[in-house]
């Protein structure tokens, strides 16, 4: 046996015999040892930017809700955003006549607005907040719930200027396509950090009413 496997057998033997000595101590003994080996031991440190690693399913949707690149013809900038609310749609401007089109979930029946605004803030894995309006519909809400997998907001989110309502990720990626939501925009959490990547703070929002219509042709699976 080599003299470094002789030293772990060692310091594996003196552990058992420290342990087993440790249970027979009074308890108060045991206590002050615990005491000492909490206040030796480093300070948990928090981490400001909370990452959260978990696998990101992607969702069999049907092809016309999966992520596709379509001509779409419009005056708007690159990295433009338009919410095409009627068609469960949300299109982000490549520019030369083209835009990643997304599936989205929608506001439902009384709860969809329309509206020029730009994204205030980007947040990863954000925690939820129902506003007082949605608590007063719903008061079995939890007033808060943490950023991760089981969140609604899901793994991304941007903030939209001047209002409550959020593009964000979903828990429940069986609402994409439908309209379901409080005013919020929800995509399955691969799409949303694919355009969390790809939007920059202050990119322009157009949500478009539901009487609006858009067309599109020849989409193609990126």
């Amino acid at each position: 046996m080599s003299k470094r496997s002789r030293l772990i057998l060692y310091s594996v033997a003196a552990l058992i015999c420290c342990a087993a000595a440790f249970s027979s101590w009074p308890v108060g003994a045991q206590d002050m040892l615990t005491e000492i080996f909490a206040i030796m031991r480093p300070p948990a440190v928090s981490d400001p930017t909370r990452q959260i690693t978990v696998e990101i399913q992607t969702p069999n949707l049907p092809a016309r809700l999966q992520k596709q690149i379509v001509d779409y013809s419009t005056r708007e900038a690159a990295d433009t955003v338009i919410i095409d609310t009627p068609h469960t749609f949300l299109y982000y401007v490549l520019g030369n006549s083209k835009a990643i089109r997304y599936g989205i979930g929608v506001g439902r029946e009384g709860f969809t607005w329309a509206g020029v605004r730009s994204v205030e803030r980007k947040t990863e894995w954000p925690d939820w907040y129902p506003p007082a309006e949605m608590i007063g519909r719903q008061p079995y809400l939890p007033r808060m719930v943490a950023g991760g997998p089981g969140n609604p907001l899901g793994a991304r989110a941007l903030y939209i200027v001047g209002t409550q309502y959020r593009i964000h990720g979903t828990n429940d990626p069986t609402s994409i396509g439908k309209h379901v939501s409080s005013g919020c925009i929800r995509l399955t959490n691969d799409n949303i950090i694919d355009l969390y990547n790809r939007v920059k703070v202050g990119a322009k929002v157009i949500v478009l009413p539901m009487g609006q219509q858009r067309t599109f042709r020849h989409p193609r699976v990126s």
